[in-house]
């Protein structure tokens, strides 16, 4: 279930931090990098150029992820792959799908759809770029699920809907902060158990997201890092048991490669939009099939794709 979730939080929890990232850091690519035309790769005959992999670098830096020319090629040749059999089976969600989940993004990071396309050309990714990512997240399950029978795979949220009443389904929206107490690797079994105090004597001190830099600049070597909207679908595993039992606006400590921390909960409340819906609904899929499961055939149909594909690197 891992890789399908994280492929979720791509679209929502990771582009948040994309978003909130792109405010704060200095752009990967500028102009002349978005500019470039050089084909890097051809996939089937499609070609990826050099301003294609300078886009795709950018976003995962973004994304805050180890970022390489050779790591945004590679996922631009599999997305090439994806997106050539998701046509072939038709099943591609629609234009519409795409921008309102567009919208939807922008909308709940408190930004217009114009702000978002700023943000992103500013930061050499570009809206194009990230529609077409999205696309690709919310078309392939379908196909994989059309092919290896998981659950009702490939249907749409209104046929979902139907089967179940007409309803759409709800789930719980979260916008999440989170508080890193440092802990330096080299110093760790010192201080580590100081950190732990420190942190859990904070959390009834925590004045809620909007004050939370200026309660962090009290403190020695504390960070804040915004998480924004997250859906109880996707929330992580090691957080999700702290963040149900949370009583007030922080969840409990965990120890982390980090240092300790916790979340501050900015806001809760339940949501039926279709985004929600559709989590809802591939989380009931994949507690049917078992995550395992489908992650592995989403893995074996690429590498099926792949081993049959004419693929030239430049």
């Amino acid at each position: 279930m891992t890789n399908m979730m994280s492929m979720m939080r791509a679209m929502a929890l990771g582009t948040v931090i994309l978003a909130t990232a792109a405010a704060v850091a200095p752009p990967f690519a500028g102009p002349a990098a978005a500019a470039a035309t050089g084909v890097e790769a051809v996939v089937n005959g499609s070609a990826i150029t050099s301003g294609d992999v300078a886009r795709r670098a950018a976003f995962l830096k973004l994304q805050r992820t180890k970022s390489t020319r050779d790591i945004a090629r590679q996922q631009l040749i599999d997305e090439t792959l994806k997106r050539s059999e998701i046509a072939r089976q038709r099943m591609s969600v629609s234009t519409a799908d795409v921008d309102a989940s567009y919208a939807r993004f922008a909308a709940s990071n408190k930004m217009t759809t114009d702000q978002l396309n700023k943000i992103l050309d500013q930061a050499g990714v570009g809206s194009d770029h990230f529609k077409q990512y999205i696309a690709v997240q919310m078309s392939w399950p379908r196909v994989v699920n059309a092919r290896y029978g998981n659950g009702p795979g490939g249907k749409s949220l209104v046929e979902r809907m139907q089967e179940s009443g007409g309803q759409k389904p709800s789930t719980t929206e979260y916008f999440l902060q989170q508080v890193i107490f440092v802990v330096p690797e080299k110093r760790r079994n010192a201080i580590l158990g100081k950190r732990q105090a420190e942190a859990e004597a904070s959390r009834s001190k925590y004045p809620g997201c909007d004050d939370a830099k200026i309660f962090a600049a009290t403190m020695h070597d504390v960070s804040i890092k915004e998480l924004g909207r997250v859906l109880a679908p996707q929330l992580p595993e090691d957080w999700k048991p702290l963040i149900e039992k949370a009583q007030g606006n922080t969840t409990g400590t965990r120890v982390t490669p980090r240092g300790v921390e916790y979340l501050g909960i900015c806001k809760k409340r339940e949501v039926n939009d279709d985004m929600a819906a559709e989590m809802v609904f591939r989380a009931e899929e994949l507690g049917k099939s078992g995550g395992e499961k489908d992650d592995s055939n989403s893995q074996k149909y690429l590498d099926e794709l792949r081993s049959k594909a004419q693929i030239v690197n430049r």
